[in-house]
């Protein structure tokens, strides 16, 4: 099994140009909330203290788990992402707006964006050789934020 420091290489080997990398910070957290989003708005029938249970919980239980397994510290930063993710979902559905509309609306504009992107790249995008690569390009840039503010992976 590759080591995380590993998959962050091979996904930063496919990222090089400046516009492409402008381009994944703004399209690889809307695609990750979009998905968090799109999962929260499948209920499930179960409640706990008033918090009735989605999809998106039990997903990113896993999505954790995967996270911590390559590093843990990017795991705690993923994971404060994923809470922040649910924050926003649960706000949005509060006040009356469609979750899961508006997350299908972020996810196709943020993949056309990723796709301009990987063509300014000239280069095919990561997922398309392994699809744990879409779990790492938001380790990728979690693991930007940790190197600026001296946190190693």
């Amino acid at each position: 099994m590759k080591t995380m420091q590993q998959w962050l290489d091979e996904y930063g080997s496919h990222h090089q140009n400046g516009i492409n990398k402008i381009i994944h910070w703004i399209c690889v957290p809307l695609i990750f909330f979009s998905v968090v989003g799109l999962l929260y708005s499948v209920k499930i029938q179960y409640v706990v203290f008033e918090f009735r249970f989605n999809l998106a919980v039990f997903a990113l239980v896993f999505v954790m788990l995967y996270y911590q397994k390559l590093s843990v510290p990017l795991s705690f930063g993923m994971f404060l992402f994923s809470i922040l993710c649910l924050f926003f979902c649960n706000l949005i559905e509060i006040n009356g707006y469609k979750l899961w509309l508006s997350s299908i609306i972020i996810f196709v504009a943020a993949w056309i964006g990723q796709f301009i992107g990987h063509k300014i790249e000239g280069q095919k995008p990561s997922f398309l050789d392994d699809l744990q690569f879409l779990l790492i390009g938001p380790a990728w840039l979690m693991s930007f934020i940790y190197k600026k503010i001296g946190v190693k992976i």
